[in-house]
C-alpha cells in the first residue's frame, strides 16, 4: 500500500443526468485520471483506493480502480447531489493534487482453468469490471459483459469484448434488469464476476444455474478507514463477520448472507 499526493491528469464529465439511486440524486458521472505510478504498478482488478476529499470530509472515500496505465489510475464515479466527497472530487482541475492511499483490499481472481468469463455490471458497477475485462483480454480470455443501466447514458466499455446491454427504460438493448439476461449466458461461462447493487446480488443468489458456478462479486459499501481497523464495513458471511475493506471487497456469491446485507 502506498500513500501519495497524486496529480490530476484529467477530470472529465462523461454525461450530465438527474436520475435517482435509492433516495439520492445523481447529477452526473465523471472519469478522473490521477498520476500515481507507485499505486498503478501494484493495483489489481477489483482493488480500490481511499481518496481524501478536501477539508470538509472528515473521512476518506473509497473508489474502485477503474483503469490503469504506467503513469496512474482512473476512477469512474457518480457525483451525488448531497455527496460532499464526490462533488469535491469533480471540481479538481488538471495539475491539482489529490491525496490517496492504496491499492487496498482483495481483488478478483481468475481461475487457471477458466477461459470464458461472464461479467455482470449493474449501473456504476462497471467501475471495477472495466479493469478486469482489460486484463482478461490481454491474457486471451473470451469476455462477455452484461451491462445494465437506467437509460442510454453509460460508461464506454473496453474494445474486444462482447457487450450485451439492458436498460430500465428500453432505450438500449433489453428492456428490463440486467439479471434478466444472466440465465442465457450461464452455460457458456466458466466463471462469473459481478458488481452492482445488493438487489442484483440477491437475485443472482437465487438463480439455480449459478449454484455450481464460481461467482465473485464486488461489494461497494461505506467505509471509515479502508484498512480494517474501524470495523465500520462489517458484513455477515458463512465464515463469520468479515470486513469488506480488508477481507473483500470481492467475495464469493454463495459466501455472503444476502438477507442481512443492506448497503
Amino acid at each position: 500500500m502506498r500513500q501519495v499526493r497524486a496529480t490530476v491528469i484529467s477530470n472529465e464529465q462523461l454525461w450530465r443526468e438527474h436520475r435517482v439511486l435509492g433516495h439520492r440524486k445523481l447529477p452526473g458521472s465523471w472519469l478522473i485520471w490521477l498520476k500515481c505510478p507507485d499505486i498503478a504498478s501494484e493495483a489489481k482488478p477489483g482493488q480500490f483506493v481511499m481518496v481524501t476529499c478536501g477539508e470538509e470530509c472528515l473521512l476518506p472515500r473509497p473508489f474502485s480502480v477503474h483503469q490503469v496505465n504506467e503513469d496512474g489510475i482512473a476512477l469512474f464515479y457518480a457525483v451525488l447531489v448531497d455527496g460532499r466527497g464526490t462533488k469535491w472530487l469533480s471540481q479538481r482541475c488538471e495539475g491539482e493534487k489529490v491525496g490517496l492511499f492504496g491499492p487496498l483490499g482483495n481483488g478478483f481472481s481468475v481461475l487457471p482453468e477458466a477461459r470464458r468469463l461472464l461479467m455482470v455490471a449493474g449501473g456504476d458497477g462497471i467501475a471495477p469490471l472495466y479493469y478486469l475485462a482489460q486484463e482478461a483480454l490481454q491474457q486471451k480470455h473470451a469476455v462477455t459483459l452484461l451491462y445494465g443501466t437506467a437509460n442510454a447514458q453509460r460508461c464506454p466499455v473496453p474494445a474486444g469484448i462482447e457487450a450485451v446491454a439492458a436498460t430500465e427504460d428500453g432505450s438500449v438493448g433489453h428492456k428490463g434488469m440486467i439479471t434478466d439476461l444472466i440465465p442465457e449466458f450461464i452455460g457458456w461461462a466458466d466463471q462469473v464476476f459481478a458488481c452492482g447493487p445488493p438487489p442484483m446480488y440477491k437475485a443472482m443468489a437465487q438463480m439455480p444455474g449459478l449454484k455450481d458456478k464460481p461467482v465473485q462479486v464486488s461489494l461497494e459499501v461505506r467505509m471509515g478507514c479502508g484498512r480494517g481497523l474501524c470495523y465500520g464495513c462489517t458484513i455477515r458471511t458463512k465464515k463469520g463477520l468479515q470486513r469488506v475493506c480488508r477481507d473483500g471487497p470481492v467475495f464469493d456469491l454463495d459466501e455472503v448472507w444476502w438477507d442481512n446485507v443492506s448497503l
